[in-house]
Protein backbone atom coordinates (compact mmCIF):
# COMPACT_ATOMS: atom_id res chain seq x y z
CA UNK A 1 0.00 0.00 0.00
CA UNK A 2 2.67 2.31 0.90
CA UNK A 3 3.95 2.29 -2.68
CA UNK A 4 1.13 2.87 -4.28
CA UNK A 5 0.66 5.72 -1.58
CA UNK A 6 3.95 7.60 -2.42
CA UNK A 7 2.69 8.13 -5.70
CA UNK A 8 1.04 11.12 -4.48
CA UNK A 9 3.95 13.30 -3.52
CA UNK A 10 2.89 17.12 -2.61
CA UNK A 11 2.66 19.48 -5.17
CA UNK A 12 1.85 22.81 -3.81
CA UNK A 13 0.79 25.33 -7.14
CA UNK A 14 3.47 27.24 -8.77
CA UNK A 15 3.88 30.84 -8.44
CA UNK A 16 2.99 32.01 -11.82
CA UNK A 17 -0.08 29.74 -11.72
CA UNK A 18 -1.26 31.35 -8.57
CA UNK A 19 -0.56 34.49 -9.58
CA UNK A 20 -2.94 33.63 -12.90
CA UNK A 21 -5.46 33.01 -10.42
CA UNK A 22 -6.03 37.52 -10.03
CA UNK A 23 -6.93 37.01 -13.98
CA UNK A 24 -9.31 34.93 -13.81
CA UNK A 25 -11.18 36.56 -10.99
CA UNK A 26 -11.06 39.44 -12.95
CA UNK A 27 -12.88 38.43 -15.73
CA UNK A 28 -14.76 36.68 -13.95
CA UNK A 29 -16.14 39.99 -12.46
CA UNK A 30 -16.82 41.34 -15.87
CA UNK A 31 -17.69 38.29 -17.91
CA UNK A 32 -19.59 35.66 -16.04
CA UNK A 33 -23.54 35.67 -16.72
CA UNK A 34 -25.57 37.03 -13.74
CA UNK A 35 -26.88 33.81 -12.53
CA UNK A 36 -28.94 32.56 -9.48
CA UNK A 37 -26.92 29.98 -7.56
CA UNK A 38 -29.24 27.17 -8.66
CA UNK A 39 -28.16 27.89 -12.63
CA UNK A 40 -25.01 28.11 -11.41
CA UNK A 41 -25.20 24.64 -9.54
CA UNK A 42 -25.29 23.17 -13.31
CA UNK A 43 -22.02 25.18 -14.14
CA UNK A 44 -20.15 21.89 -16.00
CA UNK A 45 -23.12 21.20 -17.56
CA UNK A 46 -24.26 24.47 -18.56
CA UNK A 47 -23.98 25.20 -22.23
CA UNK A 48 -22.98 29.01 -22.85
CA UNK A 49 -21.21 28.94 -26.84
CA UNK A 50 -20.67 32.68 -25.79
CA UNK A 51 -19.12 32.67 -23.04
CA UNK A 52 -17.03 29.83 -24.30
CA UNK A 53 -15.65 31.75 -26.69
CA UNK A 54 -15.32 34.86 -24.25
CA UNK A 55 -12.76 32.62 -22.61
CA UNK A 56 -11.44 31.05 -25.86
CA UNK A 57 -10.92 35.30 -26.96
CA UNK A 58 -8.52 34.98 -23.85
CA UNK A 59 -6.77 31.89 -25.06
CA UNK A 60 -7.86 30.24 -22.10
CA UNK A 61 -9.26 26.96 -24.46
CA UNK A 62 -6.83 25.02 -25.16
CA UNK A 63 -4.90 26.45 -22.51
CA UNK A 64 -2.35 23.60 -21.78
CA UNK A 65 -1.89 22.96 -26.30
CA UNK A 66 1.05 23.68 -28.29
CA UNK A 67 1.21 27.80 -29.46
CA UNK A 68 1.67 26.46 -32.79
CA UNK A 69 -1.87 25.11 -32.75
CA UNK A 70 -3.19 27.89 -31.37
CA UNK A 71 -3.26 26.97 -27.25
CA UNK A 72 -1.57 29.18 -24.87
CA UNK A 73 0.98 26.41 -23.98
CA UNK A 74 0.39 27.17 -20.35
CA UNK A 75 1.29 24.19 -17.75
CA UNK A 76 -1.26 21.69 -16.01
CA UNK A 77 -1.20 23.34 -12.87
CA UNK A 78 -2.29 27.09 -14.48
CA UNK A 79 -5.27 24.78 -16.07
CA UNK A 80 -6.00 23.39 -12.67
CA UNK A 81 -6.70 27.45 -11.57
CA UNK A 82 -8.85 28.37 -14.52
CA UNK A 83 -11.26 25.16 -13.99
CA UNK A 84 -11.26 25.61 -10.18
CA UNK A 85 -12.05 29.66 -10.10
CA UNK A 86 -14.94 28.90 -12.83
CA UNK A 87 -16.14 25.96 -11.23
CA UNK A 88 -16.29 27.69 -7.97
CA UNK A 89 -18.08 30.47 -9.67
CA UNK A 90 -20.87 28.35 -11.20
CA UNK A 91 -19.81 29.03 -14.80
CA UNK A 92 -21.20 27.78 -17.73
CA UNK A 93 -18.13 25.67 -19.25
CA UNK A 94 -20.24 22.93 -21.03
CA UNK A 95 -19.59 24.23 -24.36
CA UNK A 96 -15.59 23.71 -24.42
CA UNK A 97 -15.56 21.69 -21.48
CA UNK A 98 -14.86 18.15 -23.16
CA UNK A 99 -12.66 19.37 -26.03
CA UNK A 100 -10.13 21.47 -23.71
CA UNK A 101 -9.71 19.14 -20.94
CA UNK A 102 -9.93 15.65 -23.20
CA UNK A 103 -10.59 15.62 -26.79
CA UNK A 104 -7.94 18.47 -27.59
CA UNK A 105 -4.99 16.88 -25.64
CA UNK A 106 -5.86 13.58 -27.12
CA UNK A 107 -5.41 14.85 -30.22
CA UNK A 108 -2.41 16.44 -29.31
CA UNK A 109 -0.71 13.34 -28.36
CA UNK A 110 -1.90 10.87 -30.78
CA UNK A 111 -3.34 12.44 -33.96
CA UNK A 112 -1.65 13.36 -36.82
CA UNK A 113 -0.13 16.91 -37.49
CA UNK A 114 -3.03 17.14 -40.03
CA UNK A 115 -5.01 16.19 -37.52
CA UNK A 116 -3.99 18.62 -35.28
CA UNK A 117 -3.59 21.59 -37.58
CA UNK A 118 -7.20 21.15 -38.49
CA UNK A 119 -8.89 20.22 -35.17
CA UNK A 120 -6.73 22.12 -32.19
CA UNK A 121 -6.81 25.82 -33.60
CA UNK A 122 -10.54 25.56 -33.79
CA UNK A 123 -10.70 23.96 -30.44
CA UNK A 124 -8.94 27.23 -28.73
CA UNK A 125 -11.12 29.29 -31.00
CA UNK A 126 -14.00 28.08 -29.39
CA UNK A 127 -15.30 26.61 -32.91
CA UNK A 128 -15.35 23.32 -32.37
CA UNK A 129 -17.37 21.78 -29.05
CA UNK A 130 -16.61 18.05 -28.97
CA UNK A 131 -18.41 15.37 -26.94
CA UNK A 132 -17.40 11.99 -25.72
CA UNK A 133 -18.02 8.66 -27.35
CA UNK A 134 -17.16 6.32 -24.82
CA UNK A 135 -20.29 4.78 -23.23
CA UNK A 136 -22.81 2.37 -24.83
CA UNK A 137 -26.55 1.45 -23.66
CA UNK A 138 -25.35 -1.88 -23.13
CA UNK A 139 -22.00 -1.17 -22.14
CA UNK A 140 -22.07 0.83 -19.51
CA UNK A 141 -18.60 1.57 -17.84
CA UNK A 142 -17.30 -1.58 -19.23
CA UNK A 143 -15.67 0.14 -21.79
CA UNK A 144 -13.94 -3.12 -23.23
CA UNK A 145 -17.37 -4.55 -23.97
CA UNK A 146 -18.38 -1.96 -26.51
CA UNK A 147 -19.87 -3.03 -29.54
CA UNK A 148 -20.11 0.05 -31.75
CA UNK A 149 -17.89 -1.35 -35.16
CA UNK A 150 -15.90 0.75 -37.98
CA UNK A 151 -15.44 -1.77 -40.86
CA UNK A 152 -12.94 -0.60 -43.25
CA UNK A 153 -14.62 -0.47 -46.88
CA UNK A 154 -12.14 -1.96 -49.96
CA UNK A 155 -12.32 1.82 -51.65
CA UNK A 156 -10.84 3.10 -48.88
CA UNK A 157 -12.49 4.64 -45.26
CA UNK A 158 -14.62 3.09 -42.98
CA UNK A 159 -18.18 2.96 -42.10
CA UNK A 160 -19.36 3.57 -38.39
CA UNK A 161 -22.08 1.89 -37.25
CA UNK A 162 -23.69 1.39 -33.55
CA UNK A 163 -24.85 3.65 -30.37
CA UNK A 164 -23.23 5.45 -27.82
CA UNK A 165 -25.15 6.69 -24.55
CA UNK A 166 -24.42 9.69 -22.16
CA UNK A 167 -22.59 12.13 -24.86
CA UNK A 168 -23.33 15.03 -22.95
CA UNK A 169 -24.32 18.00 -24.81
CA UNK A 170 -23.89 16.10 -28.26
CA UNK A 171 -27.08 18.02 -29.61
CA UNK A 172 -24.87 21.05 -29.35
CA UNK A 173 -21.57 19.87 -30.42
CA UNK A 174 -19.90 19.77 -33.98
CA UNK A 175 -17.86 16.57 -32.79
CA UNK A 176 -17.43 13.11 -31.10
CA UNK A 177 -14.34 10.64 -30.57
CA UNK A 178 -15.97 7.68 -30.48
CA UNK A 179 -14.21 4.05 -29.08
CA UNK A 180 -15.50 1.69 -31.12
CA UNK A 181 -14.31 -1.93 -32.44
CA UNK A 182 -12.70 -2.19 -35.54
CA UNK A 183 -11.38 -5.99 -34.84
CA UNK A 184 -12.68 -9.15 -32.84
CA UNK A 185 -15.89 -9.26 -30.93
CA UNK A 186 -16.72 -7.97 -27.65
CA UNK A 187 -15.35 -10.77 -26.38
CA UNK A 188 -12.28 -9.84 -27.14
CA UNK A 189 -12.21 -7.33 -24.72
CA UNK A 190 -9.45 -4.77 -24.89
CA UNK A 191 -8.09 -5.98 -27.97
CA UNK A 192 -9.28 -4.57 -31.32
CA UNK A 193 -10.74 -1.10 -29.85
CA UNK A 194 -10.16 2.25 -31.95
CA UNK A 195 -10.67 5.49 -31.85
CA UNK A 196 -12.25 7.95 -34.19
CA UNK A 197 -13.36 11.37 -35.11
CA UNK A 198 -16.99 11.38 -35.86
CA UNK A 199 -17.93 14.87 -37.25
CA UNK A 200 -21.63 15.06 -35.90
CA UNK A 201 -23.44 16.46 -39.32
CA UNK A 202 -22.56 13.34 -41.41
CA UNK A 203 -24.67 11.29 -42.69
CA UNK A 204 -26.38 8.53 -40.71
CA UNK A 205 -25.93 10.24 -37.37
CA UNK A 206 -28.80 11.06 -34.92
CA UNK A 207 -28.76 12.76 -31.69
CA UNK A 208 -31.64 12.38 -29.29
CA UNK A 209 -31.39 14.28 -26.61
CA UNK A 210 -32.67 12.48 -23.11
CA UNK A 211 -34.53 14.73 -19.88
CA UNK A 212 -33.30 14.14 -17.04
CA UNK A 213 -35.22 14.81 -13.26
CA UNK A 214 -33.91 18.12 -13.29
CA UNK A 215 -35.76 18.76 -16.40
CA UNK A 216 -32.12 19.34 -18.23
CA UNK A 217 -31.65 17.50 -21.55
CA UNK A 218 -27.45 17.48 -22.05
CA UNK A 219 -27.74 13.02 -21.44
CA UNK A 220 -28.31 12.18 -25.47
CA UNK A 221 -27.80 8.86 -27.26
CA UNK A 222 -26.60 9.04 -30.61
CA UNK A 223 -27.54 6.72 -33.06
CA UNK A 224 -24.93 5.79 -35.82
CA UNK A 225 -26.02 4.16 -38.87
CA UNK A 226 -23.66 3.26 -41.37
CA UNK A 227 -21.69 6.62 -40.72
CA UNK A 228 -18.97 6.82 -44.14
CA UNK A 229 -15.63 8.00 -42.31
CA UNK A 230 -12.41 8.83 -44.26
CA UNK A 231 -9.10 7.90 -43.42
CA UNK A 232 -8.02 10.65 -41.29
CA UNK A 233 -10.96 10.26 -39.35
CA UNK A 234 -8.68 7.39 -37.22
CA UNK A 235 -6.53 8.74 -34.11
CA UNK A 236 -3.62 7.09 -33.39
CA UNK A 237 -3.32 3.31 -34.78
CA UNK A 238 -5.92 0.88 -35.41
CA UNK A 239 -6.10 -1.33 -32.51
CA UNK A 240 -4.52 1.16 -30.20
CA UNK A 241 -8.09 2.22 -28.69
CA UNK A 242 -7.35 0.92 -25.14
CA UNK A 243 -4.85 2.49 -24.38
CA UNK A 244 -5.50 6.09 -26.33
CA UNK A 245 -8.90 5.80 -24.02
CA UNK A 246 -7.01 5.26 -20.52
CA UNK A 247 -4.79 8.18 -21.26
CA UNK A 248 -7.94 10.11 -21.64
CA UNK A 249 -9.91 9.31 -18.69
CA UNK A 250 -7.05 10.24 -16.85
CA UNK A 251 -7.55 13.89 -17.91
CA UNK A 252 -10.89 13.69 -17.30
CA UNK A 253 -10.84 11.86 -13.85
CA UNK A 254 -8.29 13.70 -11.61
CA UNK A 255 -9.49 17.13 -11.99
CA UNK A 256 -11.14 19.92 -10.08
CA UNK A 257 -14.32 18.66 -11.46
CA UNK A 258 -14.19 15.33 -9.76
CA UNK A 259 -14.14 17.96 -6.56
CA UNK A 260 -16.23 20.95 -6.72
CA UNK A 261 -19.48 19.72 -8.50
CA UNK A 262 -21.89 20.42 -5.57
CA UNK A 263 -19.54 23.57 -4.47
CA UNK A 264 -22.08 26.26 -5.34
CA UNK A 265 -24.59 24.70 -3.20
CA UNK A 266 -21.84 24.48 -0.31
CA UNK A 267 -20.98 27.92 -0.48
CA UNK A 268 -24.57 29.05 -0.90
CA UNK A 269 -25.74 27.02 1.93
CA UNK A 270 -22.43 28.96 4.04
CA UNK A 271 -23.93 32.29 3.20
CA UNK A 272 -27.22 31.53 4.90
CA UNK A 273 -25.41 30.41 7.83
CA UNK A 274 -23.51 33.71 8.16
CA UNK A 275 -26.65 35.61 8.35
CA UNK A 276 -27.55 33.27 11.71
CA UNK A 277 -26.13 33.13 15.24
CA UNK A 278 -24.75 30.83 16.93
CA UNK A 279 -25.35 27.84 13.98
CA UNK A 280 -25.18 24.48 15.07
CA UNK A 281 -23.64 23.32 11.72
CA UNK A 282 -20.15 25.03 12.21
CA UNK A 283 -18.63 21.30 12.65
CA UNK A 284 -20.40 20.05 9.77
CA UNK A 285 -18.82 23.01 7.78
CA UNK A 286 -15.37 22.44 8.97
CA UNK A 287 -15.31 18.93 8.77
CA UNK A 288 -16.08 19.71 4.55
CA UNK A 289 -13.75 22.23 4.99
CA UNK A 290 -10.95 19.47 5.80
CA UNK A 291 -11.82 17.27 3.47
CA UNK A 292 -11.70 19.26 0.01
CA UNK A 293 -8.21 20.56 1.37
CA UNK A 294 -6.95 17.10 1.10
CA UNK A 295 -9.18 15.80 -1.94
CA UNK A 296 -7.54 18.78 -3.69
CA UNK A 297 -3.93 17.99 -2.54
CA UNK A 298 -4.86 14.64 -4.22
CA UNK A 299 -5.72 16.19 -7.04
CA UNK A 300 -2.82 18.64 -7.75
CA UNK A 301 -0.23 15.51 -6.87
CA UNK A 302 -2.24 13.70 -9.75
CA UNK A 303 -2.18 17.09 -11.66
CA UNK A 304 1.64 16.92 -11.39
CA UNK A 305 2.38 13.71 -13.07
CA UNK A 306 -0.17 14.55 -15.78
CA UNK A 307 2.27 17.79 -16.34
CA UNK A 308 5.69 15.65 -16.38
CA UNK A 309 3.71 13.37 -19.33
CA UNK A 310 2.62 10.69 -17.37
CA UNK A 311 -0.55 8.66 -17.51
CA UNK A 312 -1.68 8.41 -13.30
CA UNK A 313 -4.91 5.90 -14.42
CA UNK A 314 -5.16 4.31 -10.69
CA UNK A 315 -4.29 7.44 -8.99
CA UNK A 316 -6.42 9.52 -10.99
CA UNK A 317 -9.60 6.89 -10.19
CA UNK A 318 -8.80 6.96 -6.73
CA UNK A 319 -9.72 10.90 -6.85
CA UNK A 320 -12.21 10.64 -8.97
CA UNK A 321 -13.62 8.26 -6.59
CA UNK A 322 -13.38 9.89 -3.16
CA UNK A 323 -14.13 13.31 -4.55
CA UNK A 324 -17.82 11.53 -6.09
CA UNK A 325 -18.46 10.85 -2.76
CA UNK A 326 -17.67 14.44 -1.14
CA UNK A 327 -19.79 15.55 -3.93
CA UNK A 328 -22.44 13.39 -3.18
CA UNK A 329 -22.18 14.07 0.69
CA UNK A 330 -22.50 17.65 0.41
CA UNK A 331 -26.52 17.59 -1.02
CA UNK A 332 -27.22 15.09 1.51
CA UNK A 333 -26.22 16.70 4.73
CA UNK A 334 -27.77 20.09 3.61
CA UNK A 335 -30.93 18.88 2.28
CA UNK A 336 -31.10 16.92 6.18
CA UNK A 337 -30.24 20.08 7.71
CA UNK A 338 -32.80 22.33 6.08
CA UNK A 339 -35.21 20.07 7.10
CA UNK A 340 -34.13 20.01 10.52
CA UNK A 341 -35.99 23.47 11.45
CA UNK A 342 -38.86 23.37 9.55
CA UNK A 343 -40.82 26.61 10.89
CA UNK A 344 -37.19 28.51 10.00
CA UNK A 345 -37.77 30.56 7.19
CA UNK A 346 -35.23 29.54 4.05
CA UNK A 347 -34.40 31.40 0.48
CA UNK A 348 -36.14 30.19 -2.15
CA UNK A 349 -32.54 30.00 -4.34
CA UNK A 350 -31.24 27.83 -1.36
CA UNK A 351 -34.32 25.55 -1.81
CA UNK A 352 -34.05 25.61 -5.70
CA UNK A 353 -30.36 25.22 -5.45
CA UNK A 354 -30.22 21.85 -2.81
CA UNK A 355 -33.20 20.28 -4.92
CA UNK A 356 -31.58 20.31 -8.04
CA UNK A 357 -28.04 19.05 -6.97
CA UNK A 358 -29.84 16.33 -4.41
CA UNK A 359 -31.69 15.38 -7.89
CA UNK A 360 -28.78 15.16 -10.45
CA UNK A 361 -26.16 14.49 -7.55
CA UNK A 362 -26.48 10.55 -8.45
CA UNK A 363 -25.39 10.71 -11.74
CA UNK A 364 -21.82 12.09 -10.36
CA UNK A 365 -20.88 8.25 -9.10
CA UNK A 366 -21.77 6.74 -13.11
CA UNK A 367 -20.30 9.83 -15.65
CA UNK A 368 -16.30 9.29 -16.08
CA UNK A 369 -16.62 5.75 -14.37
CA UNK A 370 -19.02 3.57 -11.98
CA UNK A 371 -17.89 3.82 -8.48
CA UNK A 372 -17.30 -0.38 -8.89
CA UNK A 373 -15.25 0.04 -11.96
CA UNK A 374 -12.97 2.72 -10.26
CA UNK A 375 -12.60 0.50 -6.63
CA UNK A 376 -11.49 -2.75 -8.82
CA UNK A 377 -8.55 -0.26 -10.47
CA UNK A 378 -7.34 1.29 -7.16
CA UNK A 379 -6.97 -2.61 -5.59
CA UNK A 380 -5.46 -3.90 -8.95
CA UNK A 381 -3.41 -0.73 -8.13
CA UNK A 382 -2.78 -1.72 -4.20
CA UNK A 383 -2.36 -5.28 -5.27
CA UNK A 384 -5.09 -6.70 -3.80
CA UNK A 385 -6.80 -8.40 -6.60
Amino acid sequence: MNVFLDRFVPAPLPTAAEAFRADVRQFLSTEMPTLPADRRARSWMGFDAGFSRKLAARGWVGVTLPGAWGGAEMDAFSRFVLVEELLTAGAPVSAHWIADRQSGPLINKFGTDAQRAFYLPRICRGEAFFCIGMSEPNAGSDLASVGTRATQRPDGGWTLAGRKIWTTNAQHCHFMIALVRTSGTPADRQQGLSQFIVDLSLPGVTVRPITDLAGDAHFSEVFLDDVPLSDDALIGQEGSGWMQVNAELAFERSGPERIYSSIVLLDRWIDTLRTRAGSSHTATVGRFATHLAALRELSLSVTARLAAGESPIVEAALVKDLGTTFEQEIPAVIEAALGMNPDESVDAELLRTCAYVSQICPTYSLRGGTREILRGMIARGLGLR
